[in-house]
């Protein structure tokens, strides 16, 4: 991969989820960080290079679009893709994220869009 950094971070309240996104992405030598909660994500973001970020745009009572501006105002260059059963609804209306993966997903879209954020995305053409 071309980023120093090939961590990407799983932030879903369904563990689940977090196993799928991980197993599918470690298949294709991606390292995975999982979070549940937006504290929990925060904390990895703060201790660990991330290469892109997989944000569930409903985290029980937790605002993950919230956190979604905190991470534009603390790392502009950090790709983020929301993950989301939610596609077309009001819900992503404004949202500045760099990708939108519907649930339910195929692995091979999670994955080729991981590959394309981190590619595209990431500072200094990593």
């Amino acid at each position: 991969m071309d980023s120093p950094s090939n961590t990407v971070l799983v932030v879903d309240d369904d563990a689940s989820i977090r196993f799928l996104c991980r197993v599918n992405l470690e298949l294709e030598g991606w390292s995975v960080a999982e979070a549940a909660t937006v504290a929990e994500a925060r904390a990895v973001v703060a201790d660990a290079e991330v290469a892109v970020v997989l944000l569930d745009v409903h985290l029980g009572a937790e605002s993950s679009l919230e956190f979604l501006e905190e991470l534009r105002a603390q790392h502009p260059h950090l790709p983020v893709a929301m993950l989301t059963g939610s596609t077309g609804t009001p819900t992503l209306e404004g949202v500045t994220a760099d990708a939108v993966i519907p649930k339910p997903f195929r692995p091979d879209a999670l994955t080729a869009t991981v590959s394309r954020l981190a590619t595209r995305l990431a500072p200094n053409a990593r």
